[in-house]
């Protein structure tokens, strides 16, 4: 088989609701499919051309695929592999008594691959579609497929994590209309095999790293819970001031600029300003008046401050006392200090004794006039006091670096930064990927 071609043939292994869906949809496309499973009754349905699931054209589709002929099933998964290109681990990974991933099913079916593979001279493909924390394909199940099959993942095999984005009640629609699609392999090869069944599709398709093809799904899944969760307390806050939440919301999603948006979403250093922090105080204040528990809510700002104390102690960590502060605002391109969360990290290291200097060009000409004058002189004189016009004498003090503010200024004044200054980035410097690992850079989501 040339490199990139299409597998003609895949062994799925665990026929649940993700390895019945994939093996019927793939059997659909034209793909030789062999579905095993342990369940002598799933393997029968599949036989006979029933699904043993229950979903929206699935009966049909398995049907049909039986039928052709490219779909069958059985108990041995040796043999199967044996027979195929590509095999498909779909087993599943319950949750442990104390919440941890149980990988049991995993390092079971995990055994027999290795072992099939040490019988095998031919190229073969492990792709995991199971859902595992990251760390749990190249720490656990690579070594072990390479312990028992006496090969070298990359070299004689490959291997991947390909996640799956199937909701139960759409799933088939799903896989034929896929959000995204993405691979995280040991090896370019198997990278084009398995992108190469998803090729005409639909969707963006991402290349990425094992570890991050595993942590996506439990991003999305965490975050449509958050969704949830939130939606469901807007509800019950609603109720309670007698509005209809549907109708709120209706004029939330319709907001796709901020709301139902990327915006907001991105890693960086806490939020500040002078609308969050007291909205959220309002609308959780609100709650409480009317006995409407909000968790969800009520702990936005808990989140907050620990990410604030995140950020202090990475700048804390190096153990230096003399450090430059590069943007004061609560973000960049606004010179608003209002519960600003880099005014607020500055206070607690002027008061744990560090020696600040602090720089920020529009907050620097516009504490002379207006309302930043009259705050920093009310609010923060200890602060202004700490305000330089000069970014060189904030270079020439600091043995920490602490990033506020992403502007093309500030990026230019790091390229002259001290040998050996510490850099902490609070806002993903546009190098951050290259800077990552090195000693004297800290980004502090990545």
């Amino acid at each position: 088989m040339r490199v990139g071609e299409r597998p003609e043939a895949l062994s799925i292994l665990g026929l649940g609701y993700v390895g019945c869906v994939s093996a019927a949809c793939f059997a659909s496309r034209g793909h030789r499919v062999v579905g095993v499973d342990i369940n002598p009754t799933k393997t029968r349905f599949l036989r006979e051309g029933r699904a043993p699931i229950v979903e929206e054209r699935i009966e049909q589709i398995t049907a049909a695929a039986v039928a052709s002929g490219l779909l069958t099933a059985m108990q041995d998964a040796h043999r199967a592999i044996a027979t195929t290109d590509m095999t498909m681990v779909c087993v599943g990974t319950p949750s442990r008594s104390g919440g941890g991933l149980s990988t049991t099913f995993l390092e079971r079916v995990t055994e027999g691959i290795g072992r099939a593979l040490a019988d095998k001279d031919s190229w073969h493909v492990v792709a995991y579609r199971s859902t595992m924390m990251p760390g749990t394909c190249q720490d656990l199940l690579i070594p072990m497929l390479e312990r028992l099959s006496g090969k070298k993942a990359g070299r004689d095999f490959g291997v991947c994590v390909n996640p799956e984005f199937l909701r139960e009640g759409t799933s088939v629609r799903d896989f034929f209309h896929p959000p995204k699609t993405v691979v995280g392999a040991t090896d370019e090869r198997t990278e084009d095999q398995v992108l190469g069944l998803f090729s005409d599709i639909g969707g963006p398709q991402f290349r990425v790293g094992i570890g991050v093809a595993e942590m996506i799904k439990y991003v999305d899944n965490s975050f449509h819970a958050l969704k949830v969760g939130f939606g469901n307390e807007i509800g019950a806050i609603c109720a309670a001031l007698g509005l209809d939440s549907h109708q709120v919301m209706d004029v939330f999603l319709a907001d796709t600029k901020l709301n139902i948006s990327g915006a907001y979403l991105r890693p960086g250093f806490a939020f500040g300003g002078s609308c969050l922090p007291k909205d959220v105080r309002a609308l959780t204040h609100t709650a409480r008046l009317r006995d409407v528990d909000v968790p969800i809510l009520s702990n936005v700002l808990i989140s907050n401050e620990t990410h604030m104390r995140r950020g202090l102690d990475m700048i804390i960590e190096p153990g230096r006392r003399r450090i430059g502060i590069l943007g004061l605002a609560f973000k960049s391109g606004t010179d608003d200090l209002r519960e600003s969360p880099m005014v607020e990290l500055a206070e607690r290291l002027i008061g744990k004794g560090f020696d600040v200097l602090i720089y920020d060009p529009r907050v620097a000409t516009s504490r002379l006039t207006g309302a930043n004058a009259e705050y920093i002189k009310d609010k923060l004189p200890h602060i202004g006091d700490l305000l330089t016009d000069g970014a060189e004498a904030v270079l020439a003090h600091s043995e920490v670096l602490v990033v506020g503010a992403r502007d093309a200024e500030t990026i230019d004044l790091l390229g002259r930064a001290k040998p050996g200054t510490t850099v902490v980035d609070l806002v993903r410097l546009p190098d951050a990927p290259a800077r990552r690992g090195t000693d004297d850079y800290v980004g502090i989501g990545w």
